[in-house]
């Protein structure tokens, strides 16, 4: 007699190309962040500077070679990640939807430090995090491409508000990747167990139909 049973099959949690990119992000962000405060140090918005340790280049024109440097190979790296994303429909199965009841469920046991993490599954509130992430990397590049080049891109800086005001926006945006960073370390530290399948790759069961007999 025909019945149907369980198959258990296992899949990746995390996918190569998910996994290098991310790595090669990484490496790219503290490049990015130590050379964006050596320049940012040549001329200070706020009445701060970022102590020299902390920077690379040792002058202005060694922190923009830096700066430039690792910038193409982010946004390369970022654009290949947005295509992976896009053609797996990584977004769409594991950063969609972000519904108001779950972000607010989740935001509340977070701060309560109760937020149960399940491997291979984002919560509401890392959904959102994500998202507002690559957003603010969208405005870091299109903020710094108009510092860059203001005179060629003076539609650009215009929209930004002008040349001082896309400083500003540019620090803003940066500012917002480096606490998402801080948060998604802090959360690596509180879940460790979640740092190997990055690593790995980490697999998840899955149980599908299958039909058999008694």
């Amino acid at each position: 007699m025909a019945s149907k049973g369980k198959h258990v099959r296992q899949k990746k949690l995390h996918p190569w190309p998910v996994r290098l990119t991310h790595w090669i992000n990484a490496a790219c962000m503290v490049c990015m962040f130590m050379s964006g405060w050596a320049i940012y140090n040549a001329s200070p918005l706020f009445g701060f500077r970022f102590p020299v340790v902390v920077t690379v280049g040792g002058w202005l024109g060694g922190a923009l070679a830096w700066h430039f440097a690792f910038m193409w190979l982010l946004l390369i790296n970022g654009s290949i990640y947005m295509l992976y994303g896009f053609a797996s429909r990584h977004f769409k199965r594991d950063l969609l939807p972000i519904g108001l009841a779950a972000l607010k469920h989740d935001l509340t046991d977070a701060l309560r430090l109760r937020l149960v993490h399940e491997k291979g599954v984002y919560n509401a509130v890392q959904r959102l995090m994500y998202w507002m992430v690559l957003a603010a990397g969208a405005l870091v590049v299109i903020s710094g491409v108009a510092i860059w080049k203001p005179i060629q891109l003076q539609e650009l800086v215009a929209l930004l508000g002008g040349y001082d005001t896309a400083r500003y926006v540019h620090f803003g945006a940066m500012a917002m990747i480096a606490a998402f960073v801080v948060i998604h370390l802090a959360l690596v530290m509180l879940v460790p167990r979640t740092l190997l399948p990055m690593i790995t790759g980490g697999v998840r069961s899955l149980e599908t139909g299958k039909k058999g007999h008694d």
